[in-house]
């Protein structure tokens, strides 16, 4: 299981009781964590820090154990920050600084200066804080006592965002065909993805992959066929497309497993050799938490993987979704966002449906395709875009909502929602971000999430909430181009 290393600092001026009774003080707040986190993370509490070399030392250690993804900084008494700055320039790991203690109340009758120099965090974590901001350091300050159900909660959050980061390090993404022709906004700098991300962006023609098809048995197209049965209602009569599709995921997850890839792209321009566009063999990886983006937009298909790992310990859905169409009438706009085929099945409100249909792009045979009505509820858009001297996150709050009327005639995923504050402004906001017509929405994730993703990573981040006034926005935009400029 990954880890959270517990650093405690002090120094070696306070004597060998005090700095033992500190050290058990941070293994029991440690324990406690690891008990409320289990399944996440584990909490593994440090020896005390009492000078440069044991801080350096433990940063360095935690920087280069693979199994940490992260330290939870703690000043259980005062412990002066220039022993730590040769320490955090040499830690590469997200950090979360605890402003806690380990007494909720003060002992009101009791305390006396003994106390006060071992509790006193209010003071020790100012100084490291200072040090971190006098550094640059990105961090998540979580205040309050730790046993507390918030605080809990926050440092839940932040393990799930450092597994998404550690993950994200080693992500490989395999291009079946190459960026959409003349699309610029799925488009971006693959060298300064993998240096800023650590994302692995590589081209595969897509010859890589009829090639696996080809040699895919009869008795993996059954049991890929067993799959779907027990997943999904077949509805249709055209059995050959959906044993196609079935070859398709068959053949994708050997290339996955020998690439060792987290997500795809594909294009319908690039289909030499495939009767069909895979629409069913995308959906259903998808469901396994392989991230996935269409027309060549690597950027969504390392998101959506990156936000898969960050949501799975969660309750919801997330993945890939498309703008495509609006309902204008006035006071109750809605957009339709869906896909051509490879819309990911977390979002059914139902069991979905494989249906056959004729796919009037790409020309090809008609393809098999998952088809569902949408669940509701609030949710938030995420998308990524590459402006040229530096990466823009843009997070839009959402609401999810049934369909107004059945869709007969449009043999796809349909997904509805409502843009915040109003349709207007929020979309409008969206267009001046420059964000793109590809996101991964997530009922799971929230905007604090994405916050602290952006946080840890240096991503540029604008929010478009129930809060957003265009004309702030605009300023904003101007405000973030004159400091990436500077």
């Amino acid at each position: 299981m990954k880890k959270l290393y517990f650093i405690i600092g002090s120094q070696d001026l306070y004597g060998d009781q005090t700095l033992m009774q500190a050290e058990n003080n941070g293994k029991e707040i440690a324990r406690f964590l690891s008990q409320k986190l289990e399944g996440k993370a584990y909490i593994e509490a440090m020896p005390i820090v009492r000078n440069a070399d044991e801080a350096y030392n433990v940063c360095i250690k935690a920087t280069s154990d693979s199994e940490c993804i992260g330290v939870i900084m703690w000043m259980h008494t005062f412990s002066p920050a220039k022993m730590w700055i040769r320490a955090l320039q040499a830690l590469k790991k997200p950090m979360l600084h605890l402003h806690t203690q380990f007494n909720e109340k003060l002992p009101y009758q009791s305390i006396d200066m003994d106390f006060m120099n071992l509790n006193q965090s209010a003071h020790g974590d100012r100084e490291f804080g200072f040090i971190c901001t006098r550094l640059r350091i990105a961090r998540e300050v979580v205040v309050g006592y730790y046993k507390h159900d918030d605080v809990i909660a926050q440092i839940s959050k932040f393990c799930d965002v450092a597994n998404a980061i550690d993950f994200s390090r080693s992500l490989r993404v395999g291009m079946l065909g190459n960026n959409m022709r003349d699309v610029a906004v799925t488009d971006g700098d693959r060298v300064e993805s993998e240096i800023k991300y650590g994302w692995n962006v590589n081209y595969y023609g897509i010859g890589d992959l009829c090639e696996l098809i080809a040699k895919v048995s009869e008795e993996e197209t059954d049991a890929k066929m067993a799959e779907y049965t027990q997943k999904y209602e077949i509805d249709t009569q055209s059995i050959e497309a959906v044993r196609e599709q079935a070859k398709y995921e068959v053949a994708f997850e050997k290339f996955i497993s020998r690439e060792r890839l987290g997500a795809l792209t594909d294009t319908f321009q690039d289909l030499h050799g495939l009767r069909q566009l895979p629409g069913l063999a995308a959906q259903n990886l998808m469901s396994k938490g392989i991230g996935f983006g269409p027309e060549g937009d690597y950027k969504t298909s390392a998101l959506s993987a990156v936000l898969f790992e960050m949501a799975k310990n969660r309750n919801g859905a997330t993945g890939f979704t498309e703008d495509y169409t609006y309902d204008l009438t006035s006071g109750s706009e809605l957009e339709l966002a869906s896909h051509m085929l490879e819309v990911p099945p977390a979002f059914a409100a139902e069991k979905p449906k494989i249906q056959v249909h004729p796919l009037g792009i790409g020309g090809k045979s008609d393809p098999a395709r998952l088809v569902f009505n949408s669940i509701s509820g609030d949710a938030i858009a995420v998308s990524m875009v590459d402006l040229g001297n530096r990466f823009r996150l843009i997070c839009a709050k959402i609401s999810l909502i049934r369909q107004p009327e059945e869709m007969p005639k449009l043999p796809v995923a349909r997904i509805m929602w409502k843009l915040k504050p109003d349709f207007k402004t929020g979309a409008a906001a969206w267009i001046y971000s420059g964000g793109a017509h590809h996101a991964v929405v997530s009922t799971a994730l929230d905007v604090d999430d994405i916050r602290l993703f952006a946080k840890m990573t240096r991503t540029e981040l604008v929010v478009i909430d129930e809060n957003t006034n265009l004309s702030t926005f605009e300023q904003q935009l101007e405000m973030l181009e004159i400091i990436a400029k500077a």
